[in-house]
């Protein structure tokens, strides 16, 4: 038996080996798209479907440090942001039969997308793809279950083949991933069965451009640097030496002897009575201009200008004080993280909501996105009730939470007054 073949028996369902579940799924939908493709081999590419053309390194870049921690700034800030599903401004409760037992259905959905992930982790693994090749993926699956609709899994996106003569329609095939498994090959997928969510889309191009492809170059050189000055910062070599003019091989070696046995590490004050002065010959300076530390603080700024981040945020700190700071983290969440959340919102809204379930009355939304910090929120939801622009429900909404009760009105005897039927 094949590798591959060994491999695919052991990733596939219990059903599919013979062997039958002891618990029954309550909502069984079948996977399309194959988990963890490059394991197995590289990818293939098509005559008909485009690859993106991604150098492999760009992976082990995301894994060094400073590229990382760029990645990290905004990957995690959307992924731990709260949110909720509501209807879109122009509906109403009244206006959408049982919203709200689909808005119920559609979170229920959302928190377990499917049997392994929630969606904080799901939507960590797109993010990562997002950031660092510009391909965030995504397979949308519906259960025929009105409790919970839908099942996504996460995609690699460099396995994803873009059909550049697609015709528009929805059941036709858009995508294509290249498994590299015996047997299947491609997967074909129609628009509404995935969601690929791009960064700086362009015209000359399907594909997106992620923010470290950007700067693919400059992490090359940063950790070319890097590892030459901790090649020099760890080389024990001494960076002076002595030299002795017309010494005789014997006296060259009593000189070692002495020095090694009287001198070193006594921390005693050497003399030396030579016909000649000793010369100093020095190999290097020695100082933190041979580490280059300005050209690797330099390539440090590049990298945070990629992903649309000020210097404090990758650890450099020297030109950051208290009246500056607060403005780069505002800058920080305005260009870098407020722009990826709100390209996911729209593509669950738009893919999900409105293509995979026909549901274009609810709309995905992050809550206090506007705000990078819940002091600022609050201030700004005060100043609007106070001007009379919203009303305590929708502050409430906005913030995820239910509308108030209403009061009960009051009788002229100080009772109050209660709907039997409502009571009941």
């Amino acid at each position: 038996m094949k590798m591959t073949e060994a491999l695919r028996k052991l990733w596939a369902r219990p059903e599919e080996n013979g062997k039958a579940s002891d618990v029954e799924d309550p909502r069984p939908v079948p996977r399309k798209t194959a988990a963890l493709p490059s394991i197995l081999q590289p990818y293939l590419g098509a005559s008909r479907a485009l690859p993106k053309l991604t150098p492999t390194n760009l992976r082990r870049f995301a894994e060094t440090p400073v590229p990382r921690r760029a990645i990290n700034v905004i990957k995690d800030k959307v992924a731990s942001f709260d949110w909720q599903i509501r209807l879109k401004r122009h509906y109403t409760l009244e206006q959408v039969p049982d919203a709200e037992m689909k808005m119920r259905a559609l979170r229920m959905a959302l928190e377990e997308p499917n049997s392994t992930d929630s969606f904080r982790t799901l939507l960590e693994q797109v993010l990562e793809d997002l950031l660092v090749g510009g391909y965030g993926a995504i397979e949308m699956e519906l259960t025929g279950n009105l409790e919970q609709p839908f099942q996504l899994w996460p995609v690699d996106g460099a396995t994803i083949l873009i059909n550049p003569q697609w015709d528009g329609r929805p059941d036709s095939p858009r995508f294509a991933q290249a498994t590299g498994l015996a047997g299947t090959g491609q997967i074909l997928l129609t628009d509404e069965e995935l969601m690929y969510l791009r960064m700086n889309p362009r015209t000359h191009t399907p594909f997106g451009l992620g923010p470290l492809e950007v700067a693919f170059e400059t992490v090359n050189s940063f950790l070319a640097a890097h590892r030459f000055a901790g090649k020099l910062a760890s080389n024990a070599v001494v960076q002076y030496a002595l030299w002795l003019n017309e010494t005789t091989p014997a006296q060259h070696d009593r000189l070692i002897r002495w020095w090694q046995d009287e001198i070193e590490g006594t921390g005693r004050v050497p003399i030396l009575s030579t016909e000649q002065k000793p010369e100093v010959l020095r190999f290097a300076s020695g100082t933190d201009a041979d580490l280059r530390l300005s050209w690797q603080e330099f390539l440090i700024r590049m990298i945070g200008n990629s992903f649309s981040l000020p210097p404090m945020m990758l650890g450099l700190e020297n030109d950051v004080n208290r009246s500056t700071a607060e403005a780069m983290s505002d800058e920080a969440f305005r260009s870098a993280v407020l722009p990826v959340a709100k390209l996911v919102t729209e593509h669950i809204t738009r893919d999900l909501f409105a293509k995979r379930l026909g549901w274009r009355e609810f709309e995905f939304v992050f809550n206090d996105l506007e705000a990078p910090d819940e002091l600022a929120s609050v201030q700004i939801q005060t100043a609007l009730l106070q001007a009379g622009v919203l009303t305590v429900d929708e502050v409430r909404a906005m913030r995820g939470l239910a509308p108030m009760a209403s009061p009960a009105p009051i009788e002229e005897g100080g009772v109050p007054i209660v709907d039997a039927q409502a009571a009941e």
